[in-house]
This record gives C-alpha cells, structure tokens and sequence, in this order.
C-alpha cells in the first residue's frame, strides 16, 4: 500500500511539474503563435487605415526597404490608436508620411567632418 501510494503521489508531481514546464518545442510554439497573432493584428489594422493603393505602394517599400517599412507601419498603428487618423489614407497621404519619415532618416545619417587644417594639411609639407 505504501508503494502504491508513493507512486500515486510522484504522478501527480511529476504531472504537476509538466505542466509547470513546457518543454522547448512547446514554447517556440507559443512564441510564433503570439508573432502569428500580432502580425494578424497589424494586418487588420493596416486594413482598416489604408486604401489598398496605399497597401500597396506600403508592400513595395517592404520590399525594398523593410526597415523603413517597418518604422512606417508602426508609425501608422500608432497613430491609428490614438485617433490620428480618422477615415482611411490614400496613396498621396500615404507619400507624404513617406517624405516625412525619409527627413527623418536623412537628419539622422547627416555625417559632419570637421578637418583640422593644422593637423591634416598636406600643403605645409611641401
């Protein structure tokens, strides 16, 4: 009786720890199906902002620069969540966000080299 009983007790544990911890397959399972479930919810909201002309010209801009697509569609659901944008955003709206973001970008990669003369000068060389 004293084994049954130890035995009863360590497949509850056993069971109890299990479902403490999920093994690795399960949690890369849940990982991509909360990506899954995020990627739906960007997709619906982009849905629901853009015309698809502006979806469309958004989906070329991923191709060919997903970084700033990115940055553009969080800069979308963002202003889709806090009331910024009321109807849906054409292809022309669209562009100016575009110009926008790209002064942005542009502000940022500005690269300033300040050449002393007295030090780099080949003139004085000579």
């Amino acid at each position: 009786m004293a084994d049954a009983d130890l035995e009863e007790i360590r497949a509850k544990r056993l069971a109890q720890l299990q479902s403490q911890y999920k093994g690795p397959g399960e949690s890369e399972k849940a990982l991509e199906e909360r990506k899954r479930e995020q990627d739906e919810f960007k997709h619906s909201i982009l849905t629901q902002v853009l015309t698809q002309s502006a979806r469309a010209r958004l989906n070329t801009l991923m191709i060919g620069k997903p970084e700033k697509g990115q940055m553009v569609e969080n800069m979308l659901i963002q202003m889709a969540r806090t009331g910024q944008i009321m109807g849906k955003l054409g292809e022309e709206e669209l562009i100016g966000i575009l110009e926008k973001v790209s002064e942005q970008m542009q502000k940022k990669t500005i690269v300033k080299f300040d050449r002393r003369r007295a030090a780099l000068d080949s003139d004085d060389e000579l």
